[in-house]
């Protein structure tokens, strides 16, 4: 089985139910998947730490859902639009923390993937980008109609045990 050894944020209370009473004293989930090192300025380290735990907070919603007031979402799109934050700034925590959950297991690890498309209408078709030109059939002067289909692929994957538990379920 898996395990990290790392503190879970929430704990059961007495009734079995989520304790939150001492939240400050335990690390929040987030901690453990950024490298605030990996950006070439510190206070973008910091800022981004601050807009995991915003997102990971609200998981599902929106981002200003997610940053509960416009000052804090507008940060949040600045930081998404600065040219100094790169992909590998952002993944290169989350990566060496999934190396460590994975060095930590002993039993085998199954990958569930998926591709999804997303089609979108669009008049500039290198907007989103092209997932497919497609047979329209025929027009009026028998010619062959194609359509292009704007929009993205998305390859997803879920990590899980044999048990069909999300690999680094937390009890």
């Amino acid at each position: 089985m898996c395990s990290s050894g790392a503190i879970s944020r929430w704990s059961a209370g007495p009734d079995g139910h989520q304790d939150d009473r001492d939240e400050s004293a335990v690390e929040h989930w987030t901690e453990r998947e950024i490298d605030r090192t990996a950006f070439k300025d510190a206070r973008l380290g910091q800022r981004f730490g601050e807009l995991l735990r915003q997102i990971g907070d609200g998981m599902g919603g929106s981002i200003p859902f997610a940053c509960q007031d416009w000052a804090n979402t507008k940060a949040a799109y600045r930081f998404f639009a600065n040219e100094r934050v790169e992909e590998a700034d952002i993944l290169s925590g989350h990566l060496a923390a999934t190396r460590t959950r994975y060095d930590d297991c002993t039993g085998p690890i199954l990958l569930i993937q998926d591709t999804t498309e997303f089609s979108y209408q669009r008049a500039n078709t290198s907007a989103i980008g092209i997932t497919e030109s497609v047979n329209s059939g025929r027009d009026k002067g028998g010619r062959w109609r194609h359509h292009t289909v704007c929009g993205m692929l998305m390859h997803s994957s879920l990590a899980v045990t044999v048990e069909g538990l999300p690999w680094d379920w937390r009890r």
